[in-house]
């Protein structure tokens, strides 16, 4: 994964439940572009996340495993979610989106995370240091 801070988290507030404790930022247009290209599975096991701000639209080109993506409006609403984005492949540009979170295979399922979910992101923060949960 890209060398990308600052660290924090992304809580599903709607549904109570952690999207990634341990968050980072590609912010910068190289960091966002990047992505998670080169990666390995390992490196980016359940818990890790990769906000891209701002971004209207992802791909898993050069990827070596399938990620969760999560479009983000201005309010952190979700207004796309894509389960199981394989390798190789283009994700759909979402123009209302202003920033996605990239996340570890069956994030989704296990969440419970959809489309008007509400995503509470804390940037420097550990979960237990916000009082989230």
């Amino acid at each position: 994964m890209p060398a990308a801070v600052p660290l924090g988290f992304a809580f599903n507030r709607t549904r109570q439940a952690y999207l990634a404790t341990q968050l980072s930022v590609a912010g910068t247009h190289w960091s966002r572009w990047r992505g998670l290209m080169g990666a390995a599975a390992e490196n980016f096991p359940a818990g890790k996340g990769l906000w891209i701000v701002p971004c209207h639209g992802v791909h898993t080109l050069a990827m070596r495993f399938p990620i969760d993506v999560v479009y983000l409006d201005d309010d952190r609403v979700v207004v796309y979610a894509r389960p199981n984005l394989k390798p190789w492949r283009l994700a759909p540009v979402r123009l209302e989106a202003r920033s996605v979170l990239e996340l570890p295979g069956n994030t989704l399922q296990s969440t419970g995370t959809a489309v008007g979910d509400r995503i509470e992101i804390e940037l420097g923060k550990t979960p237990g240091e916000a009082g989230s949960a």
